[in-house]
Order: structure tokens, then sequence, then C-alpha cells
């Protein structure tokens, strides 16, 4: 793709495509300055979407010692992740591109097939340690575009004095006959069962994503006898009493709020949970999604890129590499995952981190079996696919309709 093309005019159609919501990551918020370049050839500006990090944090201190290391000085910007794929696509627009930007996985291509992204060809940006499955995220169109740094994912929650006290043994748990059989002795013990979200928007097809792939289904074929049976197995959870009805409604905070309160022998979450795990007061375990019959579901993958963003200097790709290169390389990674409870992209770092916290491990599992939202070549497809997915989801658990005409009907809408 020539730069002209590259820097064509954004379409409304990406900015749609960034209505994306980013469902992994929890990031306070905060705001900043919006300038792009710094001043002089010495000043290389990077992007990120962790505003919760001020000047005196871990993470800006790397910022700073990657700089250095490449002999520039670092203007950082930090922005909410809801903002930062609408600025970036304004700062392209305007020939104002951060040097380094670090974007939530899912935008990524949508960026990239906008012609804002370079890709790793351009600037020799070596991804060959990363999983292949983390690094489908940021690959589009057969290229690849920029390198995760870091991954998180869902996994089961479980509160093992409820299951204890409905004679439930957690290895029992490998599919999902098992996990209901579960749920059923967990009800018949008087406590509750699994709380998840299935709100209307990303987050509700996040959560759902598990169990549609767990079951073999495709997102280009929402209403196949696999999509059929995931959103059946949830409807029957809801119609037996297994979940509650407040699912509906449930952001993943508010799910948690609930399994929190001691009552509930599952929860569907995050990584990003587990500093309010030791929080709470009981012993807990985590358990990978099962697939339908057995072996782990594949999650979808929640966590950021390392991209370099489109220059009309080109000769600034070379330096921006090093710091892409400085911020992903093993001995950094480590400590930059364990600050943001992310599992690493590389299997070198996740025996480092599984190492120094084996709590981590069914995690690493997780993510090894995770698959990132616009694999596939999905691209700026999948904002429209979901919508229909998260609104078929709330059309069956809310009786309205039957999972088959639900997921039918998601389907003629998303083509």
């Amino acid at each position: 793709m020539d730069s002209s093309s590259r820097q064509r005019r954004l379409t409304a159609a990406a900015i749609t495509a960034l209505a994306v919501a980013v469902t992994a990551t929890a990031c306070s918020s905060g705001s900043s300055s919006t300038d792009a370049q710094g001043a002089g050839s010495g000043t290389y500006s990077i992007w990120d979407p962790y505003p919760q990090f001020d000047k005196a944090s871990d993470w800006a201190k790397l910022l700073d010692q990657c700089g250095t290391k490449a002999g520039v000085k670092i203007k950082r910007t930090g922005f909410d992740t809801s903002d930062l794929g609408n600025k970036t696509l304004l700062a392209a627009q305007q020939g104002n591109s951060p040097d380094v930007l670090i974007i939530d996985n899912p935008v990524v291509s949508t960026l990239a097939e906008a012609g804002v992204l370079t890709t790793t060809d351009d600037t020799e940006l070596d991804t060959s340690k990363v999983d292949p499955n983390l690094l489908a995220a940021g690959q589009s169109g057969g290229k690849t575009y920029g390198t995760p740094i870091g991954a998180n994912t869902l996994a089961l929650y479980y509160n093992k004095e409820v299951l204890k006290k409905a004679g439930v043994d957690i290895s029992s748990v490998r599919d999902w006959k098992s996990l209901t059989a579960a749920l059923a002795k967990v009800k018949r013990a008087g406590k509750k069962g699994i709380t998840f979200s299935a709100i209307g928007t990303e987050e509700g097809s996040f959560q759902f994503l598990p169990w549609f792939w767990g079951s073999g289904a495709k997102l280009t074929e929402l209403d196949s006898a696999q999509g059929v049976s995931a959103l059946t197995l949830w409807k029957d959870w809801l119609k037996n009493g297994y979940a509650p009805n407040s699912v509906l409604n449930n952001t993943q905070t508010t799910s948690w709020q609930e399994f929190a309160s001691g009552d509930y022998a599952f929860s569907e979450n995050g990584t990003w949970q587990l500093a309010n795990a030791k929080k709470a007061g009981f012993a807990y375990g985590v358990l990978p999604i099962p697939g339908v019959n057995g072996g782990n579901a594949a999650a979808p993958t929640g966590g950021e890129f390392v991209t370099v963003p489109v220059q009309k200097d080109t000769g600034r790709y070379a330096t921006a590499q090093k710091l892409a290169t400085c911020l992903t390389s093993t001995t950094n990674l480590y400590t930059t995952d364990t600050t943001l409870s992310y599992v690493a992209p590389t299997s070198e770092v996740q025996h480092k981190q599984v190492a120094a916290n084996a709590e981590l491990q069914p995690w690493v599992e997780a993510v090894k079996s995770a698959k990132g939202r616009t694999s596939d070549d999905l691209g700026t497809k999948y904002p429209k696919i979901s919508e229909q997915m998260w609104k078929a989801v709330q059309s069956a658990l809310s009786g309205s309709q039957s999972s088959k005409d639900a997921l039918t009907a998601a389907q003629a809408a998303a083509k």
C-alpha cells in the first residue's frame, strides 16, 4: 500500500468499527495532552491506554528507559481506552500520528484497514517468539500489524466451600454436561450456580464467545447447530435457576460482585479480577472454560498490541522499532505483565510468571487456548457480527425468541 492510499481520508465505517468496546481491562479514567509529535527528531511520542499510570509509575519509567536506550526522549500520553482509537484516527487524518501506539487488540485490524498502521515487514519488528494464537489478533489480510504486550482472557472462578457443601469435586467438571450437573447439585444444596455477563453490549458477546467457540461454532455462521447449542446452554441455565436473570443486565463488574457475595459456585470472569479474588474472603480456584465435549474452550483475548503508526517521515521507523522491541523484550514483558495482571504473549515469559506465581497456571492454559475476536480475517466485520450476537443472546435469554430463531435473525442481519 503506498503512502497516499495509507493516508487517505478515513471513512465513517472505520470510526463506527471502533465502537468495539474494551472488555478485558478496567482502566481508571484520566486525561492528558493530545500533542502527538514531540519537538525535534530527538523526541518520540508514545500513546497508551494506561492513564492510571502517572510519571512516577514503573510503566512511565520503562518508557523513559527504552527511550534512553534508543537515544531519544519520550513524550508519553495516556488516554482512556475508549478514546484512544478515535484520537488515533483523527491524528492520522491530520498527519500527526504518534511514533508508537499501544492499542486494544480488536482495534488493530480497524486501524490497519484504515491505513493507519505499518506492518511488521515495514518496520522489521520481530514477532517470532509470540504465541501464534495471540499474534493473530493483530493480523489482517496476511499482514501483521504490531506485537502483543500481554494478554488476558476469561475463565471460571469457583468457590471451594460452596462446591464442597454441594458435594461437587471440581476435577469432575470437564465439559458442559458435567458442569451443568455440578450446577444442579449446587442448587439442590441451597446455593446459587453460576453468574456471568450477558448484557446487550460487547461485554455480553465477549462472555458468550467461549461457549460459542467451545461448541465448535464460527462467527461467520451464527445460526449453526453448534451456535444454537451454546445459546441453549445459557437459556437452560436460566430456565432451571442455575444462573440468575440478572445476567441480562450484568456487566463483568456487577457479575463479579454477585460472585464476591459468597453465594455462587462459579463466575465467568477475567484475569483482571485476581486482586479482587484475593480480597473476597473465601477460598477460590480457577478453571479454564470447558468445551462442549471437554478440553479448554477458546476464550477471547483481551490486551494490547504495540504498533507503529504510518509516518510521512519513514526514517522514524527504525527508532520506533527499537522502542517497540524494548517494550516487548523478555525482561520488560515480565515486569509489565505482572503490573497489568496480564499473561505474557511468549512461552518463555509465561514460564517465568508461573514459576513466580503458581496461581497463574490456569490462566496461562486459558490464554494458550484463547482467540482474538477479529482473528480469521474478520477485521472490521467483527463489530457488526458481535452486535447481532449480543442482541440474539438478549432475545433468547429474555424469552422473547427461541435460541434458533434469535440466531437465525442475527445471521441474516450480520450479512
